[in-house]
């Protein structure tokens, strides 16, 4: 497994909670939903950064009042067909305007890297070993020009085009 984040492998600063744990203070925590659930009215004044795993056939809806005390919302990809997380990083950003890290945790797929950081993903989290290879490698999956706005970091192209972006950074 390992960590990446702008196009590049990085150490990653969050931990996940221990089964039956509780946050420690200065440890960015990713708490999964039913422990956040069960735990967000006691960590009202926790003072680290918080994040929450949502698996696939968990619904979004019970974090969206939490979203300003979340800096990290990890979608899991238990496998690589199923797509339901997709969908969720769009609605983060599109329609709660979700500013924090969105990352894809899992069974992510190459081919599936640029759909993801144009659904609103910014950080990856990779079990997949054919992807892994081709990352450290230093292959860059990520294109440049778009005909369709997405959520990455973009502009609109100087032409008469007006459905053509390009990715910035």
């Amino acid at each position: 497994m390992a960590y990446f984040k702008n196009g590049a492998p990085v150490d990653d600063p969050w931990q996940p909670l221990p089964e039956g744990g509780t946050p420690v203070s200065g440890v960015p925590t990713i708490l999964p939903l039913k422990a956040w659930l069960e735990q967000r009215d006691a960590l009202a004044a926790f003072d680290g950064r918080l994040g929450v795993r949502i698996e696939p056939g968990e619904a979004l809806d019970p974090v969206v009042p939490d979203l300003d005390r979340l800096s990290l919302v990890a979608l899991s990809f238990p496998k690589f067909a199923d797509g339901r997380s997709f969908s969720k990083a769009t609605m983060l950003r599109e329609e709660h305007g979700f500013a924090g890290e969105v990352r894809a945790v899992g069974d992510v797929l190459w081919d599936q890297l640029q759909l993801m950081r144009r659904c609103g993903f910014d950080s990856f989290e990779i079990t997949n070993e054919p992807t892994l290879r081709a990352l450290e490698a230093g292959k860059k999956p990520f294109m440049s020009d778009f005909y369709q706005p997405g959520y990455g970091p973009e502009v609109r192209v100087n032409t008469p085009r007006t459905w053509a972006r390009r990715a910035v950074g």
